[in-house]
């Protein structure tokens, strides 16, 4: 682990200043403590980190959960019955990881995983460009379209034209600028440009420009344009402030469904985030997803005990991680330790941190997740990638992480049904003067998803013809096809149809019992 430090220290860094922000204002989006964002960051650092089997993901507060947890947080009434629900659902986590329910991740199509990805690029570009300008209606962190302030995504990006913070755009366009310069130019040039990331640089010279800007009138930036941690005036005052779970309705309806609530929806933005990550990662390292699922079972267990937000594997952080040229969990592990030395240490100076050069590594990061020319490559794989693609990525914009996965996913089924129905046989007419003979030859699998192509075929067979029926390359036939064809066997007297099964067995005239006969088939092989 330790041969990789010239990599994952400054890794850990750059997704540091990434989650940071997104910590704090995911703890704002969720109505919940700005510390219980911080705590979430920090188990998931460190705690997950060390027990996860991925060596480049890493965990925090989600997104995705933020409006579970604000209606949890709302309809119980208060934050810390809501914490116990948190214990719980690392619980359950565990359970779910014991039972090695892991492998759900690996149900969803890839043309949807690349589908979350690129929506994620693409939310994060346009959640940002009002931070970048300075324009801060809504906390960071927030993926929903309609944001709690009233805007939409949309909206928020044109009312900056008049909410406009000239500090703030300017360091954020040169925090930009600094970072594609050195990413592109300077990085190629010497070692040293590649160990010390130029998104460190920026932030670091945007703090000093953000102070000396403080200094002067027209472009001063005031204290919500900045990182805002809470700041105890000692050590012991993080006593007062810190929140522990109430365990007193424990064992109620309430709890245990927000509980379970948590953990399912935690679980799956846990998985489809490791498949995701895993697919970014360029040394294609495969994460165990039970390990995972029992490693965030501890996290939010630990998490909830001292008054954090529940715990997810998250993409934005991951993907930041894997730009950054991680290369071990070391990187998850230190990030998680400089936000804890942050808070305890220094949360004055990190309230220097202009929000705009934030967002321009935010912006990047987004960028590189949602390339044009992946939706290019994506369109020449044909429809069956590109629509299931394009659906996920339009919901996610247009509604919210959630809600665009799992629409991109009822596209996928349908994709699938569709091209079953269309390839569950092969039909292949032979007419002469003599005969009329067509050969339906089967699919290896063929399931109930057939029926409706298998029947109308067999309806719109004409009079008088000979149907040659071959099975040879069937290793699954289902019952309900079973039926249909030994229904159809009778049917066809009345319209002078002679049925021959091929198998290779040989050539049944006209079979009386089709199920009796695969039997025999299945025996055979």
């Amino acid at each position: 682990m330790f041969k990789y430090l010239k990599n994952d220290i400054p890794s850990s860094i750059v997704v540091f200043f990434v989650a940071l922000p997104l910590c704090l204002g995911i703890a704002l989006a969720s109505d919940a403590p700005p510390l219980s964002g911080l705590i979430a960051g920090i188990i998931g650092g460190i705690v997950v980190g060390i027990i996860s089997g991925s060596r480049i993901g890493v965990s925090g507060p989600a997104a995705g959960l933020a409006a579970i947890v604000a209606g949890a947080i709302g309809s119980l009434g208060n934050f810390e019955l809501f914490l116990s629900a948190v214990v719980l659902a690392g619980v359950i986590q565990l359970l779910f990881g014991l039972l090695k329910m892991g492998v759900i991740g690996y149900y969803f199509p890839n043309s949807v995983i690349k589908g979350m990805l690129t929506g994620i690029g693409i939310i994060i570009i346009l959640k940002q460009i009002p931070h970048f300008f300075g324009y801060d209606s809504e906390a960071e962190g927030a993926d929903s379209f309609i944001e709690k302030s009233g805007e939409n995504t949309f909206s928020a990006i044109v009312h900056v034209i008049d909410n406009i913070t000239l500090g703030s755009l300017i360091i954020g366009v040169l925090g930009l600028v600094l970072i594609l310069f050195w990413d592109t130019i300077l990085s190629k040039k010497h070692t040293f440009f590649k160990i010390i990331q130029g998104s460190l640089v920026a932030v670091l010279i945007g703090t000093i420009l953000q102070i000396v800007f403080s200094k002067t009138e027209n472009f001063a930036i005031q204290g919500k344009h900045l990182v805002q941690i809470p700041v105890p005036e000692s050590i012991s005052e993080f006593n007062t402030i810190l929140r522990f779970p109430d365990f007193s309705q424990f064992f109620t309806l309430d709890i245990l469904t927000i509980a379970f609530t948590l953990a399912l929806v935690a679980s799956l933005e846990t998985l489809l985030s490791v498949e995701a990550t895993d697919k970014l990662d360029p040394e294609k390292n495969i994460t165990p997803p039970n390990r995972e699922l029992f490693a965030q079972g501890i996290g939010n267990i630990i998490s909830g005990l001292i008054g954090g937000l529940p715990i997810t594997q998250v993409i934005v952080r991951s993907s930041a991680n894997v730009q950054s040229n991680a290369k071990t969990k070391f990187s998850a592990i230190f990030h998680g330790i400089l936000l804890l030395a942050a808070v305890l240490a220094i949360p004055d100076l990190l309230n220097h941190i202009p929000k705009s050069v934030l967002a321009a590594v935010l912006i990047l990061v987004g960028f590189k997740l949602a390339k044009p020319s992946l939706f290019k490559k994506m369109f020449h794989l044909g429809w069956t990638q590109f629509v299931p693609f394009i659906v996920t990525v339009v919901m996610i914009v247009f509604t919210n992480l959630l809600i665009g996965i799992f629409t991109g996913l009822m596209i996928g089924v349908i994709v699938i049904l569709v091209k079953s129905y269309q390839n569950s046989m092969f039909l292949n007419k032979k007419e002469s003067e003599t005969d009329n003979v067509i050969e339906m030859t089967f699919a290896e699998e063929i399931t109930f998803l057939n029926k409706a192509s298998i029947q109308r075929e067999l309806f719109n067979l004409p009079e008088n013809c000979r149907l040659e029926l071959d099975i040879r390359k069937t290793t699954y036939l289902d019952y309900d096809i079973v039926e249909i064809l030994e229904d159809f066997v009778v049917q066809a007297k009345n319209k002078n149809i002679f049925v021959h099964l091929k198998s290779e067995r040989g050539i049944v005239d006209n079979p009386s019992s089709f199920i009796e006969f695969f039997k025999l088939k299945k025996q055979s092989r």
